[in-house]
C-alpha cells in the first residue's frame, strides 16, 4: 500500500506563489508518473501538472509559464511550485502516483485559496 502526504497549501494573495510537496511511502515499486490534479468547487477534477521518473512533464495550458513540477527521486517527492497565482488557481490539490488511472495512488488534497 502507498501513502502520499501532501503540504505546502494555504492562503495566497494575487500575484503570489506557494509550493506544494507530495512524498509516497510504502509499497512503492514503480515511481514512473507522479503530479497534481486539482479541483475547484462545482468543477471537475483536472490534471494539472505530471513529470515521469526521466523528468519529462506536462501541464494544462492555463498554469504553463507559472507552475513548475519537480521531483526528488531518492525521496520519492514531487513539489509543485506555483508562482503568478490567481483567484482561479483556488482548488484542492490532490497529488498522484501511479500512470494508469484506475490503479493510482492519491493524496488527501490540500486547499490552495487565492484571494483577489
Amino acid at each position: 500500500q502507498v501513502q502520499l502526504v501532501e503540504s505546502g497549501g494555504g492562503l495566497v494573495q494575487a500575484g503570489g506563489s506557494l509550493r506544494l510537496s507530495c512524498a509516497a511511502s510504502g509499497s512503492i515499486t514503480i515511481t514512473n508518473y507522479m503530479g497534481w490534479y486539482r479541483q475547484a468547487p462545482g468543477k471537475q477534477r483536472e490534471l494539472v501538472a505530471a513529470i515521469t521518473s526521466g523528468g519529462i512533464t506536462n501541464y494544462v495550458d492555463s498554469v504553463k509559464g507559472r507552475f513548475t513540477i519537480s521531483r526528488d527521486g531518492g525521496k520519492n517527492t514531487v513539489y509543485l511550485q506555483m508562482n503568478s497565482l490567481n483567484p482561479e488557481d483556488t482548488a484542492v490539490y490532490y497529488c498522484f502516483l501511479g500512470r494508469v488511472p484506475a490503479a493510482r495512488s492519491w493524496g488527501q488534497g490540500t486547499q490552495v485559496t487565492v484571494s483577489s
